[in-house]
């Protein structure tokens, strides 16, 4: 397969928050402490993670009761602009760790130890569009879960 060829963020690098804090404001929302807090949290996490698990990290962090509704409000807001992922089939989120670039979703979901890797792969991606709207489908969000096992619990 052909993976995407461009540079991306790595999840630790101070970077990322700058872009994913620039890209809210380019688009013309605000970046409130809180949204950080969630970002962080999210960029944080090596799997997926729920609102809920947001929530209890930052409940944690805050001594305070942070609602997983809240949680939810920004994730969604994070996945409008492109700044989160989507895991749909475990109702979970992860940072997008590359804000500046759109592709469509591909993510490698082992079923044994949960493991979900995100793929880029703009030619997979574009050969599913393109079969999708031959048959006169219009798509907006594409998001491709594939189940199987990873190279640890496959051997």
């Amino acid at each position: 397969m052909a993976a995407s060829s461009h540079t991306h963020l790595a999840l630790d690098d101070a970077a990322l928050i700058t872009a994913a804090r620039d890209a809210m404001v380019l688009d013309g929302e605000q970046w409130t402490a809180m949204r950080e807090k969630v970002f962080k949290a999210l960029a944080a996490a090596a799997q997926p993670v729920s609102a809920y698990d947001v929530a209890e990290r930052l409940s944690a962090s805050e001594g305070r009761r942070v609602a997983p509704n809240s949680v939810y409000r920004i994730l969604d807001l994070f996945v409008a602009h492109n700044l989160a992922l989507r895991v749909e089939s475990r109702n979970a989120y992860l940072a997008n760790v590359h804000p500046g670039c759109v592709h469509d979703c591909i993510f490698l979901i082992c079923e044994q130890c949960g493991d979900t890797a995100h793929l880029d792969d703009d030619e997979t991606a574009r050969m599913v569009r393109r079969s999708a709207t031959t048959d006169g489908f219009a798509v907006t969000r594409p998001i491709m879960e594939i189940v199987g096992r990873c190279r640890n619990c496959a051997t």
